[in-house]
């Protein structure tokens, strides 16, 4: 029996030819990195179910942004955990809060840095739900709307170069754009947490922002992990909204999700690879069962192959180290 005239192991031989061959690459200025903020001083405290995470003092910013482009990741994303909360997230918004007071400091310290914020009110309020509850205890769609408006705004106020509000109420995307335009912030995008999946996968971030809801979960807002045909009507609004940029969330199970979003609308497509994902990985990794590194890269690979232009996550600055070693022979 004779063979093709193709041989595909002829392009797998050695190194060299594979890099000829490559189809998807993985580059650091391709990653964002989470950060977590907090009233205090001298304060690194790690996350204890997301080994490597730290809650920082807006005094270790400096010294965080250095680190992160020291290998070559150019944006960070802020969460703030702050000094008080109430029933409507009032520090969300209050210009002298710590995620406005944190993006001062980056700007003074490297003006040139790329300064993402999250746009919610989950962190901030006493019962941890992402907007303001109504009589029956549910999230009230349009009064939140204003108070993610106001949120964004103080966020652009302080000199972020673009928000992400991640609440998924109805209408955000339309009223931080009118609010962000009428305060001179138009040229400020809006990355829209656009397909937010109510997940599994979110556990150890409500341990780093202190975000669990005190009582039920976010399924009335958040979508139904069994759907995608869902995710492309709720990308289709945020783009006909204004977002610049839409991010599927979570990122590992939802590779799906990413691909139509990305085929149906040819758009700027994030994918968030999340806590959990992180977090089962390093569990993994301690216990000798994996290679961290090599999971960690094909994990990220996966999702730039499926269409992510960009990718958050809290292995951004190991997987940038590990990049730019394998390319210098390291």
């Amino acid at each position: 029996m004779g063979f093709p005239a193709y041989r595909p192991r002829r392009m797998r031989a050695n190194p060299a030819v594979r890099a000829f061959v490559r189809e998807t690459r993985v580059e650091p200025g391709d990653l964002v990195y989470p950060v977590f903020v907090k009233p205090g001083a001298g304060v690194r405290d790690e996350v204890a179910s997301m080994p490597g995470v730290f809650q920082l003092s807006i005094d270790q910013l400096a010294a965080e942004v250095d680190e992160l482009r020291s290998c070559r990741v150019n944006s960070l994303m802020l969460f703030g955990l702050p000094a008080r909360k109430d029933e409507r997230g009032s520090e969300a918004y209050d210009d002298r809060g710590v995620v406005r007071q944190a993006v001062r400091a980056i700007k003074e310290h490297a003006p040139d840095f790329h300064v993402i914020t999250d746009v919610c009110l989950c962190e901030y309020t006493s019962h941890g739900h992402c907007g303001v509850l109504d009589e029956r205890g549910g999230v009230d769609n349009d009064e939140t709307l204003g108070l993610l408006a106001a949120e964004a705004v103080s966020h652009a106020r302080a000199g972020a170069d673009m928000v992400a509000p991640s609440d998924m109420m109805d209408g955000r995307v339309g009223a931080l754009r009118s609010a962000l335009d009428e305060a001179g912030f138009s040229h400020v995008p809006i990355m829209a947490y656009a397909a937010k999946y109510a997940s599994g996968y979110y556990g150890p971030f409500r341990d780093a922002a202190d975000s669990a809801p005190a009582f039920g979960d976010r399924s009335a807002y958040q979508m139904d992990p069994a759907n995608s045909d869902e995710a492309l009507r709720e990308v289709r609004l945020d783009i006909e909204e204004g977002a610049d940029l839409v991010i599927v969330k979570p990122a590992l199970s939802y590779l799906d999700v990413v691909r139509r979003v990305k085929d149906a609308f040819a758009f700027p497509t994030v994918a968030y690879n999340v806590s959990g994902e992180y977090a089962m990985v390093k569990a993994a990794a301690a216990q000798g069962w994996i290679d961290e590194r090599r999971v960690v890269l094909e994990t990220l690979l996966s999702m730039k192959r499926a269409g992510a232009d960009a990718i958050i996550t809290y292995h951004a600055k190991d997987a940038a180290r590990w990049i730019i070693g394998g390319r210098h022979g390291r």
